[in-house]
């Protein structure tokens, strides 16, 4: 996905749901920080959100710009309206969300996650694909290895998950 097009979503979503802010907290939160990130970090045709209004507005944004809707179909991407917990992130996320507003977005406004808590989030989850993505931010020098333990530690987690993801970080790092 290109920042085009999630801006497009950002946009569409307000049209639906008449909410003014989306946090983006899928990969394609990338897109506020670096607009030109890597080919390789921009695979995901869908756009993880949330409307920090009402978590009603995720239902709304799944059945109109979802996977298979009609905006699916014509544009080729879409949108996931997930909750506001979906993704596990460190203390003090929402003082680093990287604000997308402009022209394109309609006057709402992506609030994306910061690189770090994008990697931190993506540690935890570990799946292939999520792994996958952090060793591509890590390739491509887009985050601090040592930034990332330093918000995987502040992180609300149980200690074998945090020691997990310490070790996913410290292999994923080392390649």
């Amino acid at each position: 996905m290109q920042r085009l097009q999630l801006e497009h979503i950002i946009r569409a979503a307000t049209g639906i749901t008449g909410a003014m802010e989306f946090v983006i907290v899928g990969s394609q939160a990338i897109l506020g920080q670096f607009p030109q990130a890597p080919e390789e970090l921009l695979a995901s045709i869908e756009a993880d959100l949330f409307s920090p209004r009402d978590p009603a507005d995720s239902d709304l944004i799944d059945g109109t710009i979802g996977e298979g809707s009609p905006f699916h179909q014509t544009f080729g991407y879409y949108a996931h309206g997930v909750g506001a917990n979906t993704a596990v992130l460190p203390s003090g996320w929402k003082n680093r969300l990287v604000r997308l507003e402009n022209e394109n977005t309609g006057g709402a406004a992506g609030l994306c996650l910061e690189i770090h808590d994008l990697a931190v989030s993506k540690l935890v989850a570990g799946r292939e694909k999520d792994l996958n993505f952090l060793a591509g931010l890590l390739r491509h020098r887009l985050v601090n290895p040592e930034s990332v333990r330093q918000r995987l530690a502040a992180t609300p987690l149980e200690a074998s998950r945090r020691e997990l993801g310490l070790a996913r970080l410290q292999r994923l790092s080392r390649t």
